[in-house]
């Protein structure tokens, strides 16, 4: 089910970025990438504790990315860290 939710938000072609509210990482995160001109609709935050499988969620991210803490930014099905 957290494999199903991560792919089905990272396949759209937009900048996704997995959060935690309270994470002040995360927030710096919205913050800068909120003040870039994104089209409307091309740039998604999705809270991953709004979900009942946050940790599911946080090993499936580790699988792909290599960790499993936030905020971890996908450009399409590209992590950032590898996109450059």
């Amino acid at each position: 089910m957290a494999q199903e939710f991560v792919n089905c938000k990272i396949q759209s072609g937009k900048v996704v970025v997995f959060i935690k509210p309270t994470c002040p990482y995360c927030r710096k995160t919205q913050e800068i990438l909120s003040q870039l001109p994104f089209k409307q609709g091309l740039l998604e935050f999705v809270d991953i504790t709004a979900t009942n499988n946050t940790s599911a969620i946080q090993d499936y991210l580790q699988q792909l990315t290599g960790a499993r803490t936030v905020p971890r930014v996908f450009i399409g099905r590209v992590h950032a860290d590898t996109a450059v």
